[in-house]
């Protein structure tokens, strides 16, 4: 999750949400995937990704790919959807990356030449992405609740439901049961104002309600025990309440100027402001559930929505409507001090912001470093998709293959 808002250009979550808004100027009308072939040599940057550290979150994926039927939808529109969205259809190719030399970066260059082919990434033909990053924030807690520890950090609740929309082509509803009904669940003023109570779901308490929202905004994150054990918690999901970006409210009421709104500077405002703090946070109604990963060592990223750990700047979150999850995604951007980012990474993670093809979400990994980088990321540039290559109809190169929402596929 993450979010926030800027005068031209969007900012940085689910797995996800995000505490500005996206204004970045859109193309008129719904987002629509255009691809179009490319050769290797043509895309920027290429060549000066060494891929030396790619091999270990590749064969982590194919693992995982290889535990999947092979039919698993693994999302993606039009070609994309076609050629890499079911995760059979990257069998041949994680077969090759098992004979693969350990930190060989030509021998990587040319798995990926030989096995995926390129394509550009455009929403009607407008190529220029909106990157902004995440990361897993550590929190001082306790499993105890006390006079320093008081603020819950909830698991999911048995009767949070997702159901089908009962309009065709709208995303599920989640909600909760009531009289056969399925109604909006609770509110995050709500849940803040007892909702919740006694109902056993605490998974641990932390020190600072403003730590909770943070942590609701990544999705994920650490928590420190005064006995300095870790405990590793995972987005385990939400309560379907509308997003209401906080940089968009602290903006309206003249709190900040739209040119400062960064993750750092709105906690920064909610600690100048204790009495104001709470209430702010409660204008967004949406809020997130946890589970305990037991099972994720402190040297892993947590498991995105593909099931694999992530991997510090070689994993990035992707709308699946457009853009299938465990494609390679060559990445052409800028750091927040400036520097070029050319990075080819891996879809294996979503986030309720993350929308439209050319929209991306960088993990950038954990601890205060991760996050100044993560919090400050909100770059524009470009996406290159790779592809498994199948048997049949190579497409030439400059060739355009647009899909609408209804996802219709590229006429042969």
């Amino acid at each position: 999750m993450r979010f926030w808002c800027r005068p031209v250009m969007f900012l940085a979550a689910i797995a996800s949400m995000a505490l500005l808004d996206g204004c970045a100027e859109q193309p008129p009308g719904p987002p629509a995937l255009t691809l179009t072939r490319v050769g290797y040599a043509d895309i920027p940057g290429w060549d000066r990704d060494s891929l030396r550290d790619m091999l270990g979150p590749l064969l982590s994926e194919c693992t995982r790919l290889g535990r999947l039927p092979a039919d698993t939808n693994l999302g993606g529109a039009a070609e994309a959807g076609a050629q890499g969205g079911l995760a059979g259809q990257y069998a041949a190719a994680c077969r090759a990356a098992t004979v693969l030399p350990a930190g060989d970066g030509t021998a990587l260059r040319r798995y990926f030449e030989t096995w995926f082919l390129p394509y550009a990434v455009s929403d009607r033909t407008r190529p220029e992405a909106a990157f902004t990053g995440y990361f897993e924030p550590e929190f001082p807690g306790s499993l105890s609740p006390s006079a320093t520890y008081a603020v819950p950090v909830y698991g999911r609740p048995a009767e949070l439901v997702t159901v089908p929309s009962p309009v065709k082509g709208a995303p599920p509803v989640t909600g909760r049961t009531s009289g056969g009904k399925v109604v909006p669940y609770w509110s995050r003023a709500q849940i803040d104002h007892g909702a919740l109570a006694h109902r056993n779901l605490e998974i641990l308490w932390l020190r600072d309600p403003i730590d909770l929202f943070f942590l609701q905004v990544q999705g994920a994150g650490r928590v420190r025990l005064p006995s300095g054990q870790i405990v590793r918690l995972g987005y385990a999901g939400r309560n379907g309440q509308a997003y209401v970006p906080l940089g968009r409210v602290l903006v309206a009421q003249g709190q900040l100027a739209a040119d400062q709104v960064s993750m750092q500077s709105i906690r920064a405002w909610l600690e100048a402001h204790p009495a104001q703090a709470q209430a702010t946070m409660e204008q967004n109604p949406t809020y997130v559930f946890f589970r305990a990963l037991d099972d994720v060592a402190p040297s892993q990223g947590p498991p995105g929505a593909l099931g694999t750990s992530l991997t510090p700047m070689r994993s990035l979150a992707v709308d699946r409507t457009f853009l299938p999850l465990a494609a390679p995604v060559f990445v052409s951007t800028t750091l927040p001090d400036g520097q070029p980012l050319d990075r080819l990474m891996l879809a294996q993670d979503i986030g309720t912001d993350i929308t439209g093809p050319t929209r991306a979400d960088l993990f950038i990994g954990w601890g205060e470093q991760a996050g100044r980088i993560a919090g400050a990321l909100h770059q524009t540039g470009r996406l290159v998709v790779l592809l498994p290559r199948q048997p049949a109809r190579p497409e030439p190169p400059g060739r355009p293959i647009r899909s609408g929402q209804t996802e219709e596929k590229h006429a042969e």
